[in-house]
């Protein structure tokens, strides 16, 4: 496989506790050649193991939740820490497809498909990153937000309790 890709949104929530899923992501990880997630996605690469000490992004709300995962949290749109590729949130998945592209097939055709599309952001308010959005902009988000976060935060809190036990389990004297 060349690449393996883990989309986000809501819907991840139910995968994060998965086993089946998180064995067959980290199958599929093991034999590709860039693993890559947009979004929340990489909250499940995280619970497949694939992100301990690597560099890593994902959507502004839920962030904080990477260093569940011992990742490095980076604040950007795209990361790129060897073969593994992480966009933040939902418009920074057209300049995390563009890198995708440019590993796969060079900056060339990462910027023809960028003009195909015509692709040169200019929003027409400066409100698209937290410590760029007015206050009260931000504390609404957060608002309209919170219960999600903090359902994916129990979950993740979840994990790393199993994380723990397994770890206490596999090093206790026979």
């Amino acid at each position: 496989m060349d690449v393996l890709c883990i989309p986000g949104g809501a819907g991840i929530n139910a995968l994060l506790l998965d086993d089946e899923i998180v064995n067959w992501v980290r199958q599929q990880a093991s034999a590709a050649r860039w693993i890559t997630s947009v979004c929340t996605g990489a909250l499940l690469l995280g619970t497949a193991g694939l992100l301990a000490g690597r560099r890593a992004t994902t959507h502004w709300r839920y962030h904080d939740l990477l260093s569940t995962f011992n990742a490095i949290p980076v604040r950007e749109r795209v990361v790129q820490d060897g073969n593994l590729i992480t966009g933040g949130g939902v418009t920074a998945g057209i300049d995390f497809a563009l890198a995708v592209v440019a590993a796969l097939r060079g900056q060339a055709a990462a910027e023809e498909i960028q003009l195909a599309l015509e692709y040169a952001p200019s929003p027409p308010f400066q409100a698209g990153k937290p410590e760029d959005a007015p206050g009260e902009v931000l504390r609404a988000v957060e608002s309209r937000t919170q219960r999600l976060y903090e359902e994916r935060a129990q979950i993740l809190d979840g994990w790393r309790h199993s994380q723990d036990n397994r770890s206490c389990r596999n090093s206790k004297p026979e």
